[in-house]
């Protein structure tokens, strides 16, 4: 019985050692930061949880909401056993591509050692890296040289060389930095025209894909990238960040993404496949823009005018003489002169027309913007 109570008592003294060495640090000002996509909004969630240096959760979180819409966020009275943390975002935020608000919510992770810092930042790239990261660990890598690694392997998916890179977290798209217009860039690539479930869909895939070998394999998902980033309009995008950062009282310049945003459109490997695509026929018959056909029948004979355009894309074609046009669904009329009928349009999806013709002509395309033809088709009628 003694020798019972003696064991008791032994267990009762190591447990209590235990938890004397266990030292909870008090972080004063706890920690700040900014939840961008864009800059999330305000009342949208923000959760911090303690992490042990294997990324096990010690059970100890905090909440906290952003307060305002520049994304900004404050969770004071930390204690913390470990520097380790985990960071979860949920909310709507500013899209720049559309220059509007989210129609619906998406959630942003960061994985952070916050034992010399005091802000953190949430972003695409520490929400990305963050599964690389915890793969890392698993395998025996230090915290520290699995965020580095992580990062320098997501930017390498969008074509970028910057070695010397601040962790994630400490990057700020509403503050003026080449470093700043990394994210920036690798933001709106990521956004791209997709809805929020198609962005959340894609980030997941995409941090899946890398998990293991850091590598983007999955050429559909390369694909989806370039796709995308291709048909974006940096000069609306300026504006819209321009026009929201004002409204916000955001001072600082607008970092210039549109330098990385074009290395990546011209040197990525992965293949553009959103293309403008030209039926062989339409609801009125043979499409007049098909790339099969050039000789038509004339004298009254309906044609259609048909495209199918991704988002974002633009079409433009001139070179349409004497000839009869039907109702525009999707089409804009344009007449740079008494003789030549020009169509225009920046509408997704099918556009179509009805027309028909009675003499030859030469239709010019110009695909996405372009200054100088991207094709050129003769007609003739028979």
């Amino acid at each position: 019985m003694k020798r019972n109570l003696l064991v008791i008592t032994l267990i009762i003294i190591i447990i209590s050692s235990c938890k004397k060495d266990e030292k909870v640090t008090k972080h004063e000002g706890g920690v700040t930061g900014f939840v961008q996509k864009g800059p999330f909004s305000i009342g949208s969630s923000i959760s911090l949880q303690e992490l042990l240096p294997s990324l096990t959760p010690t059970g100890r979180i905090f909440e906290s909401q952003v307060e305002d819409n520049r994304g900004t966020f404050h969770i004071p009275n930390i204690s913390l056993v470990s520097s380790i943390v985990s960071l979860r975002a949920d909310g709507f935020y500013f899209n720049e591509v559309s220059g509007s608000q989210s129609a619906s919510q998406i959630t942003l992770n960061c994985l952070s050692d916050i034992s010399n810092k005091s802000t953190i930042n949430i972003n695409l790239i520490s929400h990305l890296e963050k599964p690389r990261v915890e793969y890392l660990i698993s395998q025996g890598v230090s915290f520290a040289a699995a965020k580095k690694q992580a990062e320098q392997e997501i930017l390498q998916i969008f074509n970028i060389n910057k070695p010397n890179l601040p962790e994630s977290e400490l990057l700020d798209i509403t503050h003026y930095s080449d470093d700043n217009a990394v994210l920036l860039a690798v933001s709106l690539i990521l956004q791209g025209y997709r809805t929020e479930g198609e962005l959340s869909n894609l980030l997941a895939s995409i941090s899946y894909d890398i998990r293991q070998d850091g590598v983007l394999t999955n050429s559909s998902l390369g694909s989806a990238l370039i796709n995308d980033a291709k048909h974006l309009k940096l000069d609306s995008i300026r504006q819209n960040i321009s026009l929201r950062w004002n409204a916000l009282g955001i001072n600082d310049s607008i970092p210039n993404f549109e330098g990385y945003l074009s290395n990546f459109i011209n040197s990525t490997s992965y293949v553009f496949t959103n293309y403008i695509t030209y039926p062989t026929s339409g609801a009125y018959g043979l499409n007049l823009l098909n790339l099969i056909d050039s000789i038509y029948i004339g004298n009254g004979q309906l044609l259609s005018i048909d495209a199918f355009l991704p988002k974002g894309a633009t079409l433009r074609v001139e070179g349409l003489y004497n000839i009869g046009l039907g109702t525009q669904n999707g089409w804009n009329l344009v007449f740079p002169s008494q003789s030549e009928i020009v169509l225009a349009s920046n509408k997704s999806g099918h556009i179509t027309m009805w027309t028909s013709i009675s003499t030859n002509f030469s239709i010019k395309f110009y695909e996405n913007g372009a200054t100088v033809p991207t094709r050129i088709k003769n007609i003739y009628v028979q």
